[in-house]
């Protein structure tokens, strides 16, 4: 099935071009010298992109801080992408101590920083919380992932397909989906869907099938249209996530028999 996806470039990092994944880990410290400490140990395995989960951060309601671990984080990732997400609670995030109105004007000022890449934000957010995000982004060149989590289980073909659209219409720069599958079935159809997305939007695409059972994903959804599979750096960071050495490896075989 021809591809219709047009590669984002992040800082000499192709998302979306046929063939490859980049492959992502996250930071999850609490604190600056946590995040430190774990950018350190990650470094040398060579990630093409960096998530900070700043849901784990226990500073989070200190703009100053968030900024300042921004900085220092940008500064040691040097070339390397960095991602900026606040997973909400209800997607599978951490809690934390400011509302989503505080959420959104952390995200502007991070954005105007220049210290980070991209943004990840929910689709499930509401409508006008979304249109702020993605005005920020736009205003400052930092790319938008829109993104869905559904950990319960895998949504039917057609629905699935209808989140990336949406996604995509609604202004992402890329459109993430994971689900959890419940059966092999369920991977399946994660992966065909992602296939037929490929074909039907023309932004780079992300989509995990969670969990064991999903862990192929991970590894082969390259091949089907997924741009970036994630892997673990230190610490986990979603169920089913493979460390970034066995995920290399892994993915290395695949492209070498194909």
């Amino acid at each position: 099935m021809k591809t219709n996806l047009k590669p984002l470039d992040i800082r000499g990092r192709l998302l979306g071009s046929n063939g490859r994944a980049l492959v992502c880990t996250a930071l999850v410290g609490r604190t600056t010298a946590a995040l430190k400490a774990e950018l350190a140990a990650i470094l040398p395995k060579s990630p093409d992109l960096l998530e900070w989960r700043v849901d784990f951060f226990d500073a989070i309601a200190e703009r100053r801080e968030v900024l300042a671990a921004a900085a220092e984080l940008r500064a040691l990732a040097a070339s390397i992408p960095i991602v900026f997400t606040r997973r909400a609670v209800h997607e599978g995030g951490e809690p934390i101590a400011i509302d989503e109105d505080a959420v959104v004007s952390l995200y502007a000022s991070v954005c105007a920083s220049g210290d980070v890449d991209l943004v990840d934000y929910e689709l499930s957010q509401p409508e006008h919380h979304r249109r702020r995000v993605r005005a920020v982004s736009q205003a400052h060149g930092v790319a938008l992932i829109v993104s869905c989590h559904d950990f319960r289980a895998t949504p039917a073909a057609s629905s699935m397909l209808e989140t990336l659209l949406r996604a995509e219409r609604e202004g992402a720069d890329i459109a993430k989906l994971a689900v959890m599958p419940q059966s092999q079935g369920d991977v399946l159809r994660l992966l065909d869907t992602t296939l037929h997305a490929s074909a039907a939007l023309r932004i780079p695409l992300i989509t995990i099938s969670m969990g064991g059972l999903g862990a192929m994903t991970r590894i082969c959804g390259w091949q089907y249209g997924s741009s970036v599979t994630f892997a673990v750096g230190q610490r986990v960071s979603a169920p089913g996530q493979i460390p970034i050495e066995t995920l290399r490896g892994a993915m290395a075989a695949l492209r070498e028999a194909a």
